[in-house]
């Protein structure tokens, strides 16, 4: 049976270029000749992933930083290709993402203005966007801020938006990143409560973290990354212990 995501053999690389050039000399020829060495550095970001998240399971991602976790979600959300492999998401899914401070927000525009586009992006009418626009106000506590520039939001104001738009416009699948690290404790609560909601509602959940009480809170199954592999799958008791011991 088909999963709510299916993950087949996903490989993603990136290319580094770095211009080198020999010496101070060879600096001031190459900008007038654009002569420089070029040096290419290969960064396998993941390697041969397969996995399948199942409808209304709630998957947790650990990892050492600069382990995969990100890229994987990016390209679960369709922010990466991949390089090689195929994401394959259940027909009519509709994805919320939570995957970085500002992705798909104008710093120029105001609160309000980002939460109408945003909502206008996912399809929905100017009356639903009426309708949704004091919803996500109510959650994220920003009610004075809502004619002031993105920009000028702090991170953790900025991840209350974001988060409060995502889920108030009713995925089937949330990908979470740790970004709510950046919220303060009792905003925190607040979002891992509405994931708990989401969960029992049997909406599926990729959730990215490094707290452990959180993991098993939300979870009902975590994964390892190391290096970009995927090298272990369990319980979120079992994928701990087995990370605790990969850092030591």
């Amino acid at each position: 049976m088909p999963g709510a995501i299916d993950i087949v053999n996903v490989s993603k690389v990136f290319t580094i270029r770095h211009n080198r050039a020999q010496s101070l000399k060879t600096a001031f020829i190459g900008i007038f000749h654009r002569r420089y060495r070029e040096e290419k550095e290969t960064l396998w970001a993941l390697r041969d992933v397969s996995l399948s998240v199942r409808p209304g399971e709630a998957l947790g991602l650990i990892g050492r930083n600069g382990s995969g976790k990100s890229t994987l979600l990016k390209i679960i959300a369709g922010i990466y290709p991949p390089t090689s492999g195929r994401v394959r998401l259940a027909d009519g899914s509709r994805v919320g993402t939570i995957i970085e401070l500002g992705v798909g927000f104008n710093g120029e525009l105001t609160g309000k203005e980002n939460i109408r586009l945003g909502a206008s992006i996912h399809g929905l009418s100017r009356r639903e966007i009426d309708a949704l626009y004091p919803t996500v106000v109510d959650f994220s506590e920003l009610h004075a801020l809502m004619d002031v520039p993105f920009k000028n939001y702090s991170s953790g104001m900025q991840a209350r938006l974001g988060f409060a738009l995502a889920v108030n416009l009713e995925p089937d699948v949330m990908l979470v990143d740790e970004i709510l690290a950046v919220g303060d404790e009792a905003f925190q609560r607040k979002c891992i409560a509405r994931m708990e909601r989401f969960r029992a509602e049997g909406k599926t959940i990729v959730f990215v973290s490094h707290v452990p009480e959180t993991v098993k809170r939300i979870c009902d199954r975590a994964c390892i990354l190391d290096h970009g592999a995927l090298v272990f799958e369990g319980t979120p008791a079992e994928a701990l212990d087995v990370y605790h011991r990969l850092l030591q």
